[in-house]
């Protein structure tokens, strides 16, 4: 059993087919029995279906035949990322110098016209790049780009009638050439308008615009000047999705904006201004994830429902069917957060294993925030390190220095900040049982080694102070002020409070008053959470006066706030 539901249509020849829009998620049972985990899913021709499994092995369907089993795409390295455009897919593998690998149509020159002689449904090694280093993939409707995010160039190629290469002119790009400088993120899901985000932390757009899809209150198919700067909040940008003449942006908070054609998006008008859903704006309606096809888009809400607009079902033609709709809402048994969109109306519902505490810890890695040493120029956190490895950070650093590449060393780095493997992951595995760790995939290793920091007074670096509020009387010994030893890394990894508050505090200060208000119990269930996402309860514990604390701690202390903080404690009062 995968992690993986899917429903709508025939799924690209994985089922036999059905007439109607099927709204009911149901479970695949065509991917081979070795597949514990999918990660992505796109599409191609939208019949032919490519999923990405965990171990990095491509499965993908025949478009012409009824399969009952996948098999994997042999011959290719382990692959990390996938994408696709209109008509073609693109596939980076996960090595020290990444290569791309591509399928499906060239005749807008997505592959550049070094490569006529590429395959339509299996991939094949992209000429053209060997002098250009990459990192990321992604594709545009008829285009491809490569972006080095070391140096931050974007390449690419490809169709730019519409600027969607973000370039001046409108023919084809038939070499990939350099396209842009100072781009850290682009934004590009098979459509012919494309986002980026650059190091000067504003949002860019350029593209077709007929239908007001870049939001920008404007309407033109070239844009003067090509690429457009926008106001909205970079940090805010958790998602951004797009299809033909439409766009949506899921925010950190759980907000939608959508922008572009009516009927895309379910609105009585085209849209040239980004704008919330005036249902989900009213209700408070938190958004995990959306997900885009070629006219329709999808909305997964953190209640589990599943809301789907546009023209997702091909065979109803009336104007009801492409109007804002919830059509199901998934069993609470299953803790799906992740939407794929495939064309021809195909949804699938990813379980990605939801580990905030890695996440989190991931997220603090990548931006290097409270670092207090480096490896290899790579900021790092000394405490975790030596947690984790069990040696002496100076040891660790001189035998990573010594002995492992760059990649080497991020691909550790990744394990030791969220207990991931990456694929082809033999000498991540070599180097870690050299520090006497022989087996690094068993779970929750990450959490068993926080569980030794937890209230740790010889290995913390600051303290909370809890205020004693109660009364004394006169006579009496007033009692001291509770002092809950913490790690500054891991509560400014979880916890955005935290984070403001240790980035902007003077260095010499070690310890600060908690202002919250809520109890001792309270605050120590919150950080045993925070070190292990896991609160532990006892038979002593007043669940009814912790749960009602607990009701806007995630608020307050700026917690991911896809965290189902309630919920968890459910399930860890039911054990």
């Amino acid at each position: 059993m995968t992690n993986i539901l899917g429903f709508g249509g025939n799924f690209g020849n994985l089922r036999q087919p059905k007439d109607n829009f099927s709204p009911v998620p149901e479970s695949l049972a065509i991917l081979p029995e070795e597949v514990t985990q999918i990660v992505d899913v796109i599409s191609l021709y939208s019949r032919m279906i490519v999923f990405l499994s965990s171990e990095g092995k491509l499965y993908q369907t025949d478009p012409e035949q009824f399969q009952e089993k996948l098999k994997a795409i042999e011959d290719i390295p382990p692959i990390k990322s996938i994408c696709s455009g209109y008509y073609h897919i693109l596939a980076v593998s996960d090595e020290e110098q990444p290569k791309a690998y591509g399928w499906g149509n060239n005749n807008s020159q997505q592959f550049s016209n070094l490569n006529k002689q590429i395959e339509k449904k299996k991939p094949t090694l992209i000429k053209g790049l060997e002098k250009i280093t990459f990192h990321e993939i992604y594709c545009a409707g008829y285009g491809s780009f490569f972006l080095n995010t070391t140096t931050n160039i974007l390449y690419g190629c490809g169709e730019n009638y519409n600027s969607e290469l973000g370039v001046l002119g409108s023919k084809s790009k038939d070499q990939i050439i350099k396209l842009h400088e100072n781009v850290v993120k682009v934004f590009s899901d098979h459509s012919d308008h494309v986002f980026i985000i650059k190091t000067d932390g504003n949002l860019y757009g350029f593209g077709t615009n007929r239908k007001g899809q870049l939001g920008d209150n404007k309407a033109t198919i070239q844009q003067t000047p090509i690429i457009r700067k926008f106001d909205f909040p970079v940090e805010k940008i958790s998602k951004i999705v797009s299809g033909f003449e439409h766009t949506a942006i899921l925010t950190t908070d759980g907000k939608l904006y959508v922008s572009g054609r009516k009927e895309n998006t379910g609105f009585g008008s085209d849209l040239f201004k980004l704008t919330e859903y005036p249902q989900f704006k009213k209700n408070k309606t938190f958004i995990k994830d959306i997900s885009s096809g070629y006219d329709y888009l999808t909305y997964l809400t953190k209640d589990n429902e599943i809301w789907i607009v546009g023209r997702y079902n091909k065979n109803q033609k009336n104007n009801n069917s492409r109007l804002l709709t919830k059509i199901t809402t998934i069993n609470e048994n299953f803790s799906f957060e992740t939407l794929r969109c495939c064309d021809e109306s195909v949804v699938f519902l990813l379980n990605l294993e939801r580990d905030y505490l890695s996440q989190d810890l991931g997220n603090l890695l990548e931006k290097g925030s409270l670092s207090d040493c480096k490896i290899q120029n790579i900021p790092v956190h000394k405490i975790l390190i030596e947690t984790r490895l069990g040696k002496d950070f100076v040891q660790v650093s001189n035998y990573l220095e010594k002995n492992c590449t760059l990649k080497e060393i991020e691909h550790l780095l990744k394990w030791i900040y969220s207990d991931s493997i990456i694929k082809n992951s033999k000498r991540t595995k070599e180097i870690l049982s050299y520090f006497g760790i022989e087996n690094p995939s068993k779970t929750k290793l990450l959490k068993n080694d926080l569980k030794k920091l937890l209230f740790d007074e010889e290995s913390s670096d600051f303290k909370l102070v809890i205020k004693n509020d109660e009364e004394e009387e006169e006579e009496e010994e007033e009692e001291e002020d509770e002092k809950l030893p913490v790690h500054k890394f891991l509560l400014a990894a979880r916890s955005g409070l935290f984070l403001d508050l240790f980035q902007n505090l003077d260095q010499n200060l070690n310890n600060v008053q908690d202002y919250s208000g809520k109890s001792l119990e309270t605050l120590e269930l919150l950080i045993s959470f925070l070190y292990t996402d896991e609160i532990p309860i006892t038979a002593d514990t007043d669940q009814e006066f912790i749960k009602e604390e607990f009701e806007d701690i995630v608020d307050y202390y700026q917690l991911n706030p896809k965290i189902p903080l309630l919920d968890i404690f459910e399930k860890c009062s039911k054990k």
